[in-house]
């Protein structure tokens, strides 16, 4: 769980997302990332047991950074208005699929897979899905992946209009081999961040979610 001062900071960076506020209020913002980096601990710790990958990972490691890169955006706001934590055996930068922690009032999710390989990956992950089809069905129209996630993330940036060069138009694996990400999110209500069983919640939802990583990441070794 988290404490009611880091919900707090966020919504109030929010509302003041400006240099000169964030370092006025730079303690608050230690002292929440201090609290995110516990949860996240404690989330890996506790999955840990089902996925070994991950135990020696600390949640330093993982935690993304406040500061926005402004270099390419329209957006000059210097800050995120979320803590952002990515859970990869490889480290947060590793191109492996992996899980993902965001916490923002309002907007709160977890869950994670692979955004948006480089195109070699992906078409070795096409191919996988296209050799492998019912597996990977079985993973993702599973009934516990459905009632967690409900199905792969659709929207339109993480799909292609039609089934990609090197693969048959009329493949049974079709639907799937026009994702270029493999996304699952579960939505985390803003009544859930403060309570005891948070811990619990997210690594259920990762428990659900690592067969479909070790499919993926199969495609790699």
């Amino acid at each position: 769980m988290l404490v009611k001062s880091t919900i707090g900071f966020l919504k109030d960076l929010k509302k003041n997302n400006n240099k000169t506020w964030f370092d006025e209020n730079r303690k608050t913002y230690e002292a929440a990332k201090e609290d995110m980096e516990k949860f996240v601990q404690a989330v890996i710790d506790t999955h840990a047991k089902n996925d070994p990958s991950i135990s020696a990972l600390k949640a330093k490691e993982c935690l993304f950074r406040i500061n926005r890169d402004v270099r390419f955006s329209k957006d000059k706001s210097p800050y995120k208005t979320n803590f952002g934590a990515s859970i990869n055996a490889g480290g947060k930068k590793s191109m492996r699929a992996g899980y993902y922690i965001h916490i923002e009032p309002g907007q709160s999710f977890t869950g994670g897979g692979l955004y948006m390989p480089m195109p070699p990956d992906l078409k070795k992950v096409r191919q996988e899905i296209d050799y492998n089809l019912e597996e990977f069905r079985s993973i993702v129209e599973g009934k516990k992946f459905k009632s967690v996630f409900g199905k792969l993330s659709e929207s339109a940036d993480l799909k292609l209009t039609r089934v990609p060069q090197g693969f048959e138009k009329d493949s049974p694996a079709a639907e799937y081999l026009v994702f270029k990400s493999f996304v699952a999110i579960k939505q985390i209500p803003d009544s859930d961040l403060q309570d005891k069983t948070m811990v619990k919640k997210v690594t259920e939802a990762f428990t659900t979610l690592q067969p479909l990583l070790n499919f993926l990441n199969r495609s790699f070794d």
